[in-house]
């Protein structure tokens, strides 16, 4: 038997109007509705429906886990220093962490995730390949300090996470694991009610090889995710451009300098060139014709030679039609942040004159033409798009001067080539089977195949069978427990309120007693407490003081997904009103089957949950 939640006495406060302080629909939604209270920007109270639904959520990821063959642990919060440093990530983070110092000045983190810790805690445990595999989670609050926080659940600074991790004894073993928790989330996901994209992913600071996101489609998001005819998706960081057929350029002349004055734009750049420098194929010059050369600055973690985060200006060559795409160098330099080089950056190197930066002083031909004599030349990167052979009008290095017919492998080389433009509609696919399409979604989990990167920092190895030390193979797998909340939200509203999922929901019957006397509050008491003998969960709306129209709203904006009402229809001819909040539809029932029937709709809606998860 279960027992009722009384609207009378329950902690809740239902709003009419909208958070000013919110932007998507989720998040006005769940405070509004009494889920949530907003303390600050990214910190949420969770009330006692909020709990409710984070607990179902919760428990299904439990299950989920144990059929995966995973253990449950608790990990704390608050972490010293030292596993991080070991790792880099103290500094690979930056000012996304919390940092904090006790009174003794030890320094402390609160922790934004666990591979350090998970790694040591299995290191502490187990020494032999007897002990493998293994598979730990936890479901614990985590912080990141957010320069933005947003979007309700979406993007905050504290936030609840379910992450995993697995200890093999060799790939194989790793891979294995990595497809166990791939499932699970797909039954996860299904069985709360959200769509979901899997798309190949940048691992990040993570580290690792192979790596996959669960997207939900939302517009709202603030991930886009790539797709190709063929149906594969990919994240936009992941995206690696098809190399380009080289260019026969035995017929382009001899690169030479031209006077170009001011024209420092790219515009200016092609109105200059269709006015002085008439091409032979008899076309006009386009920006697509135009090598820009961007400097920006590597912010380098510290390491063995560096005490501290140090600062590299390098330049990247793209075509002047497109835009750099931060992220996607980041992806490209990781674990480097990337930003534009700043005056200062600038006024380290004399070589790059702003405007009329060209590739032929910097990098491989900047070093052959010192004979070797120097290392300082600032590195030059071409983007993936730029193909050997092609010609280029671009910048001379001197002020007022470019380059005509340039040639990428006749007149200068790069040091690297690294996917540094913003994606376009019309792109080709990495998969070659046609131009790519966008969608925005929200990162609702994630998994990686870390491989070696923590365990072999850590020291963490066992004896194998022929008694010598192997390295052991990890996996990490996460799932944004609240973020997921709130996609639930954002696929499960109307204009009234939310429509939960039954798998997820605070409780499974709204039941609303719609009109004054003792015969309407006698029935309704005879349904809940029928209900509840059958283990439906109740909400039951008995406030004597409110209105009728007052309760209709606030189940509507709760969003339980069936409401039972006791009023007029009892009144008249002993028939009690289902609303199935999903549907909208309704149905008049004799009240002495009321409660079968509603617990009949209670399973069928879960049925077709476990149903989905188990295709």
């Amino acid at each position: 038997m279960t027992q009722a939640l009384r609207m009378s006495n329950l902690f809740v406060r239902t709003m009419r109007n909208d958070p000013a302080d919110e932007d998507i629909d989720s998040a006005k939604l769940l405070v509004r509705a009494g889920y949530l209270k907003k303390e600050a920007p990214g910190i949420f109270t969770w009330l006692p429906l909020g709990l409710r639904v984070l607990n179902k959520l919760e428990n299904i990821i439990r299950e989920e886990m144990a059929t995966a063959g995973a253990q449950e642990v608790h990990l704390p919060a608050l972490l010293p220093k030292e596993p991080y440093e070991v790792t880099h990530r103290w500094e690979e983070y930056g000012e996304n962490i919390f940092k904090l110092k006790d009174r003794h000045g030890a320094d402390y983190l609160l922790a934004p995730t666990h591979e350090e810790m998970f790694t040591l805690l299995a290191k502490n445990y187990y020494s032999s390949y007897k002990d493998l595999p293994v598979v730990l989670y936890q479901i614990q609050t985590k912080y990141r300090d957010e320069a933005r926080p947003r979007a309700g659940l979406i993007r905050g600074r504290e936030f609840i996470m379910k992450d995993a991790y697995s200890f093999t004894l060799d790939e194989d073993g790793l891979k294995q694991e990595y497809v166990k928790q791939r499932d699970a989330y797909e039954r996860v996901y299904k069985r709360v009610g959200v769509k979901y994209v899997i798309v190949k992913s940048f691992s990040g600071p993570m580290g690792g090889s192979a790596s996959e996101e669960f997207q939900a489609p939302l517009p709202i998001g603030e991930d886009t995710y790539a797709l190709s005819p063929a149906g594969n998706t990919w994240n936009v960081e992941a995206l690696s451009t098809p190399t380009p057929e080289p260019v026969d350029f035995s017929s382009t002349p001899a690169a030479s300098e031209v006077e170009v004055g001011q024209a420092k734009s790219i515009d200016k750049m092609v109105e200059v060139a269709n006015a002085q420098f008439a091409r032979e194929d008899g076309r006009e010059w386009a920006a697509s014709d135009i090598l820009k050369n961007v400097a920006v600055t590597l912010i380098h973690p510290a390491d063995s030679e560096h005490k501290e985060a140090w600062r590299e200006v390098v330049v990247v060559g793209v075509p002047g039609d497109r835009e750099v795409d931060t992220k996607r160098l980041e992806a490209a330099f990781s674990p480097c942040e990337v930003e534009e080089a700043s005056e200062e950056d600038l006024k380290k190197h004399p070589e790059l004159v702003l405007g009329f930066i060209g590739p032929k002083a910097l990098g491989p031909q900047a070093r052959q033409a010192a004979d070797g004599a120097s290392d300082s030349a600032v590195r030059y990167f071409v983007d993936a798009h730029i193909a050997r052979g092609s010609v280029w009008y671009t910048g001379a290095d001197k002020n007022g001067v470019d380059y005509v017919n340039l040639v990428y492998g006749r007149d200068f080389e790069a040091d690297g080539v690294v996917e540094a433009l913003r994606v376009r509609e019309g792109d080709m696919s990495p998969d070659g089977s046609g131009p790519l399409s966008f969608e925005r979604g929200v990162e609702i989990g994630q998994v990686f195949q870390l491989g070696l990167k923590y365990t072999n920092a850590l020291g963490f190895s066992v004896l194998n069978q022929n008694g010598k030390t192997q390295p052991v193979w990890m996996g990490s797998y996460g799932i944004g427990v609240s973020r997921t909340l709130a996609c639930i939200a954002e696929f499960h509203h109307d204009e009234q309120g939310l429509a939960w999922p039954m798998s997820v929901a605070p409780a499974q019957v709204h039941v609303v007693i719609a009109g004054k006397g003792d015969e309407l509050s006698a029935e309704a008491e005879k349904l809940v407490a029928e209900l509840s003998r059958n283990g439906v969960e109740v909400l039951f709306d008995d406030r004597e003081k409110v209105g009728a129209g007052v309760k209709f709203k606030d189940a509507e904006l709760i969003g339980v997904p069936l409401i039972a009402v006791v009023g007029r229809g009892f009144s008249n001819d002993g028939t009690i009103e289902v609303r199935n909040r999903h549907t909208g539809e309704s149905l008049q029932v004799p009240a002495d089957q009321a409660a079968e029937t509603l617990r009949k709709m209670v399973v069928e809606q879960l049925a077709e949950l476990d149903a989905a998860a188990g295709e």
